[in-house]
């Protein structure tokens, strides 16, 4: 995953995202100015090449172990629902360890099953109130039992070569988008962020909304 042995994710970049959460001044621009390039989002060197659906994709960079990750989640499923029609979120769990590594097919699985719109929500509480390691296989399988998830077409999915290449895919996507933190946004192949930069979860959702509006050429 994205050469992380070289650049591993940084515990101080997770845990700025708590900074508003503890009272911290929000930032200037959030009362009228405009997000700084540089400071609150950065500009990838290179543009992606363009969706091939036309539309404008933001990409949630997390881990289901994250607790800032798990915190975003409800105000990016908020948020989500109030975008235009040309703009989709998309959600890319990446590998760090082994076990993130197993939680990274686990997504993937559901994604490919089509459930993960029912279960992700469940998956991280299952994390983060259930105190679930989710450290092998045996124990993810075992939650999507209880979750109601034909366990037999789970396990030949999670193992599957499919499953492999889509992490192959996002793990190229993180590394183009010069993930070194999560949660980060990256907008349209073309701008990266996250609350780290604009030092909130809610600020980086108003630097998104930003990044969506250069992205469009309007701003």
């Amino acid at each position: 995953m994205m050469k992380i042995p070289r650049r591993r994710f940084n515990a101080s970049l997770l845990g700025s995202a708590a900074l508003t959460a503890a009272g911290l001044p929000q930032l200037s621009w959030a009362q009228g100015g405009t997000p700084i390039e540089g400071t609150h989002y950065q500009r990838l060197a290179q543009a992606l090449p363009a969706s091939a659906s036309n539309k404008i994709e933001v990409f949630e960079f997390f881990l289901y172990t994250c607790p800032h990750c798990y915190a975003l989640d409800p105000l990016l499923s908020t948020w989500s629902k109030q975008l235009p029609a040309d703009v989709v979120v998309r959600r890319i769990h990446v590998g760090v360890g082994a076990m993130h590594k197993l939680h990274q097919r686990m997504f993937y699985t559901l994604e490919a099953m089509g459930r993960l719109g029912d279960l992700h929500e469940a998956v991280f509480k299952a994390i983060h109130v259930g105190q679930e390691s989710l450290s092998d296989e045996k124990a993810i399988t075992a939650l999507m039992a209880r979750l109601g998830v034909d366990t037999a077409k789970f396990s030949a999915t999670f193992n599957s070569f499919g499953a492999q290449t889509r992490i192959g895919q996002m793990a190229k996507l993180a590394n183009d988008y010069k993930v070194e933190g999560v949660p980060a946004m990256g907008v349209g192949g073309r701008f990266l962020t996250a609350p780290s930069m604009a030092k909130g979860n809610a600020q980086a959702l108003a630097v998104t909304d930003h990044l969506i509006k250069l992205v469009r050429g309007k701003a």
